[in-house]
């Protein structure tokens, strides 16, 4: 008898351990269904916590988010958001499992769901998109560059989608993603009929520069000059269309070559830059521009750099722009339409397309040119361009200053690293709401970017610096 009850009590107090909390936190985490969890806190264990460093960096700078003092092998959400410039809210969010210790780290765990899968240290920053509910055909670009986006990023309890019923913070940070660095001077310039924004890098200089242009999208984008007077750089961003200070129509091109030609001079004499140090960059139609700035008389550029661009197109000669509309609408016969009437323009810029007289003689380019592909572009003709580039250049007895990159899985819009890409946005309102298409699948794309970003800095600084 005595020998029976004290089995029994034995196999009781088995069964009541196995139902306590272990030693180490007094805190359980129970894997439910659908990858919920059931928590309970106690004194004992430290609150959990959640940390991102820096908490203040440059935009193509990584952080370090991490997350600890939690149950181990416990699922949590880790939801980043914030608002750009013109309010519209962006966010992102990832699922991870908690080692043995009870921890996580984005650099280092995979994400098992969200907005993205795998180890991807910066996911929450280039997996971001517009949040449910909010306005169509939305396209992330920094405004103002003297401030930053603020990104607040939570721990989540359980596997869960941030947007769907009730979720449980259990800890917060902030982290604020700059465009400039301390130090850095922007000055508008609105000079001899010139339209830009000049930014030059901390120090006594002179310093090697870039002009820098963007694509037919118009307006004056000054993150990426900016980015590059935080790296060393000064750095002219020209507007030459869709800007209220430009002669003409504000959605016509009404500047020719010596608009450009004046633009790189100003850049070149200016006593902060090192005149025989300066180098252009386009994407786009800013390519285009690009390769023609460059075989100019009297212009001689240190490097170009081409992103997802033709060689021809045509520039305004003129101050004149009553044949210009009729210019452009010379094109829409390769317009092609996607799903749901998306707009691409990629056969456009084929060079079979491209008027003759407007293709750039690149045979008479004299400095090194990286021209960087993305492969699933939608808007250009990126393979056939680089194609004609390397044949020209080859033909000349140039090969040699030509690099070529190339990106599977990268779309259009290569811009800084671990900024979202999206696939499709809105062109245009009038005179009815137009789509085009980028192209572009997340995680390629965001590792192009990255990769392409650091061989840009590095061709810079061999072909400007040394």
């Amino acid at each position: 008898m005595f020998r029976s009850r004290l089995t029994a009590i034995l196999q009781l107090s088995n069964i009541r351990m196995k139902l306590l909390p272990g030693v180490y936190g007094k805190q359980t985490c129970l894997q439910q269904p659908a990858g919920s969890a059931r928590w309970s806190s106690s004194s004992i264990r430290p609150a959990p916590v959640l940390t991102a460093a820096p908490a203040r960096a440059l935009i193509d700078e990584q952080i370090s988010i991490r997350g600890g003092f939690l149950p181990p092998h416990c699922p949590v959400t880790v939801w980043a958001r914030m608002h750009s410039d013109e309010g519209d809210l962006w966010e992102a969010f990832a699922h991870y499992n908690t080692n043995a210790s009870g921890a996580f780290s984005l650099s280092s765990d995979a994400s098992v769901g969200g907005s993205y899968v795998g180890c991807e240290p910066m996911g929450l920053f280039w997996g971001m998109q517009p949040a449910p509910g909010g306005r169509e055909g939305l396209r992330l670009r920094k405004r103002n560059v003297e401030t930053p986006f603020v990104v607040r990023i939570s721990l989540l309890e359980g596997h869960v989608s941030p947007g769907e019923g009730q979720t449980t913070e259990l800890a917060a940070v902030t982290a604020e993603r700059w465009y400039l660095t301390p130090g850095v001077k922007r000055t508008e310039i609105r000079q001899n009929g010139i339209v830009g924004t000049l930014f030059i890098p901390p120090g006594p200089g002179p310093f090697p520069a870039m002009l820098d242009m963007w694509g037919m999208g118009g307006g004056l984008p000054e993150y990426r000059a900016s980015l590059f007077a935080s790296r060393g750089y000064a750095s002219l961003s020209l507007a030459y269309i869709g800007h209220k200070d430009l002669p003409g129509r504000p959605n016509c091109l009404t500047v020719g070559d010596s608009y450009f030609k004046a633009a790189f001079q100003l850049l070149q004499d200016h006593p902060q830059v090192v005149s025989d140090r300066v180098g252009i960059i386009g994407l786009c139609f800013g390519c285009y521009l690009t390769l023609r700035i460059a075989v100019q008389t009297g212009v001689k550029p240190s490097c170009l750099v081409c992103i997802n661009g033709p060689v021809g197109g045509g520039v305004a000669e003129s101050e004149s722009e009553e044949q210009l509309p009729e210019q452009f609408k010379s094109f829409q016969k390769y317009f092609k339409y996607g799903d749901r009437d998306y707009i691409s323009f990629k056969e456009v810029s084929l060079p079979s397309n491209l008027p003759l007289e407007s293709i750039v003689k690149i045979e008479k380019i004299d400095c090194p040119l990286m021209y960087i592909v993305g492969e699933d572009d939608l808007s250009a003709s990126s393979v056939e361009n680089a194609d004609v580039i390397e044949e020209t250049l080859r033909a000349a007895g140039k090969s040699h200053l030509f690099t070529r990159l190339s990106y599977p899985g990268a779309g259009h819009l290569i811009e800084p690293p671990y900024a979202p890409n999206v696939r499709e946005s809105m062109w245009t309102y009038k005179p009815k709401k137009l789509f085009t298409m980028w192209g572009g699948h997340p995680a390629p794309h965001a590792a192009a970017q990255e990769d392409v970003w650091k061989k840009i800095l590095d061709f810079m600084e061999t072909n400007l610096r040394c």
